[in-house]
C-alpha cells in the first residue's frame, strides 16, 4: 500500500462544528489510508474575549437554528453544552469571555497530549460527543475519564501531563493556532491538505474528493 495523505485538522473543544465533523473524519481514518493530525486551537472566545459583544445581533439567533438543523440532518445527536466549555458574562443579553475558565485549557491541552500519545482524533471524537451529545455535568464524575478510556487513553496520566507541563502545552497550541493562520483560515473545523484550507463541516466532502483526486485509497482488510 502506498504511504497515507495528511492532513491538518485545526479544531475546537469549543465549537459545535468541530463536533459535527469529527466523527466522519474519524471514520475516514478508520476507512482510508489517511493520517490526520490533531491540531487544537483556542475557540475564538478566548483569543477575542469580546468578538460576542459586536458579532451581528442576528447571528447567535441563526447559529442555534443552523447547528440543530443540520445535527438532524447528520442524525447526531446535539444539545448545547451544560457547562458551556468557555465560561461567559452576559452583558446587556450578550456574552463576554470570563477571566477564569475551568474547562476550557484543560480540554485544549488534553487534546494536545492526546495527540503526542497517538489517539487526538479519537480523544476528540469521544470527548466532543459527550460535551455537545447531551450529557449534562460532562466535566463531572467519571464521563471524561470514561471517554478517554473509549480513545484508549487514561484521563489520569494525561491530567498529571496537563499539570506538570502546562507552558509547554499552552505553546503547542499557540504553534497550531500559527500554523492555522498560516494555512488561510482562522475559524474551526478546517481541514487543510498540502495548503489547501477546507473549512467547516459542510466541506469535507470537498476535501474527500480532493484527497481521492491525489490518489487516497482504503486501507483493505486488516492483517
Amino acid at each position: 500500500m502506498s504511504e497515507p495523505l495528511e492532513i491538518d485538522l485545526f479544531w475546537s473543544f469549543r465549537s459545535p462544528w468541530s463536533y459535527l465533523a469529527t466523527h466522519r473524519l474519524a471514520e475516514w481514518h478508520e476507512r482510508y489510508a489517511l493520517a490526520v493530525r490533531f491540531r487544537v486551537v483556542h475557540p475564538i472566545a478566548i483569543r477575542e474575549p469580546d468578538f460576542f459583544q459586536s458579532v451581528n445581533p442576528l447571528w447567535p439567533r441563526y447559529l442555534m437554528i443552523d447547528v440543530h438543523r443540520v445535527a438532524e440532518f447528520l442524525g447526531v445527536p446535539f444539545k448545547w453544552p451544560n457547562p458551556d466549555p468557555v465560561v461567559q458574562i452576559w452583558e446587556d443579553g450578550r456574552p463576554r469571555t470570563a477571566p477564569d475558565q475551568p474547562h476550557i485549557h484543560r480540554l485544549s491541552r488534553l487534546g494536545v497530549v492526546a495527540e503526542e500519545r497517538g489517539h487526538g482524533l479519537a480523544f476528540a471524537d469521544e470527548v466532543s460527543q459527550l460535551i455537545w451529545g447531551g450529557t449534562e455535568s460532562w466535566h463531572a464524575g467519571d464521563h471524561l475519564a470514561r471517554a478517554a478510556e473509549r480513545a484508549g487513553l487514561d484521563l489520569a496520566e494525561l491530567d498529571a501531563v496537563v499539570e506538570a507541563e502546562g507552558p509547554r502545552l499552552e505553546a503547542v497550541v499557540e504553534q497550531n493556532q500559527a500554523a492555522h493562520t498560516a494555512v488561510g483560515h482562522w475559524g474551526v473545523p478546517t481541514c487543510a491538505f498540502r495548503g489547501e484550507p477546507f473549512f467547516g463541516q459542510d466541506r469535507l466532502d470537498v476535501l474527500l474528493w480532493r484527497l481521492k483526486q491525489h490518489g487516497l485509497a482504503d486501507r483493505g482488510p486488516a492483517e
